[in-house]
């Protein structure tokens, strides 16, 4: 599908694995020039040179948003490569499964920097060429916890409730400048990270090593779905891409589940 993206230029923080290399797979795909952002230069460089393969434009460049210059030099080092940034996709952060009353002040500190402060560093420094040229896109991934947390992850569901937060800000502050902003909150996705996990699970159950047993299982057991399935990164992807393109200039400020119907059964 042509979704009018071919020339913009994007970068994807976090996609050296799971759903930003997909975002940037699929980005790339529509002629869109990336960046794939990561902590690891094998794990880009793998990325790239998948993309690369399929006839894609993406460069490598490896950042730690976490250095107290690390959003500006990231967001700087793209602009050169690319000649700017039509498109920031926001979607490295970091997770802390631990009980509230456990969670350390240098915690609190770390999940607040890096999922919600580099975001509107980054924002901050792209923004201003984004206005000149008068287009562009902010998109944030945030997550199902953000509107229904969990006991065991606190931390974590707070911040990616103020990213939700800071999305509708932007969105009013950006007014009229024909930059878009918006959240894409995924529920639970078959990263390499979560199947590794799933995969423990069903190792100490019993359950066998084939994914499709050890899917319904896990959908029968403890996480129940609507669709009948896990998400893939793939069903976030595909969401982000067409909230980049020209096709969704009227959505903004507006936070979106990719969760299968997840929160509806909560709810």
């Amino acid at each position: 599908m042509n979704l009018g993206l071919e020339g913009k230029r994007a970068l994807i923080t976090g996609s050296s694995s799971g759903i930003g290399a997909r975002v940037a797979g699929i980005l790339a795909a529509e002629g869109v020039a990336t960046v794939v952002h990561g902590r690891s230069a094998p794990a880009a460089e793998a990325v790239v040179r998948d993309i690369r393969a399929a006839g894609g434009d993406a460069e490598p460049i490896v950042a730690e948003l976490l250095d107290d210059d690390g959003p500006e030099r990231l967001a700087g080092a793209a602009q050169r490569h690319l000649g700017g940034v039509d498109i920031l996709v926001n979607c490295a952060a970091t997770g802390l499964d631990r009980p509230w009353d456990q969670t350390s002040a240098e915690d609190w500190r770390r999940l607040h920097e890096l999922n919600v402060v580099a975001p509107a560093r980054l924002a901050q420094a792209l923004v201003p060429g984004m206005r000149r040229r008068g287009w562009g896109r902010l998109i944030q991934i945030a997550s199902g916890a953000a509107t229904a947390p969990q006991a065991g992850s606190v931390a974590y569901s707070a911040t990616k409730a103020a990213l939700v937060n800071l999305t509708t800000g932007l969105a009013r502050a950006l007014d009229r400048t024909g930059i878009t902003v918006n959240t894409v909150s995924p529920g639970i996705v078959v990263t390499p990270r979560v199947e590794a996990y799933v995969r423990s699970l069903a190792e100490e159950n019993g359950w066998g090593p084939d994914w499709s047993d050890i899917e319904r299982e896990v959908l029968t057991r403890s996480i129940d779905n609507p669709t009948g399935r896990l998400g893939r990164p793939q069903d976030v992807a595909a969401l982000v891409v067409f909230l980049a393109s020209p096709h969704a200039g009227f959505i903004n400020g507006a936070n979106h589940r990719v969760d299968g119907g997840a929160i509806a059964v909560v709810n």
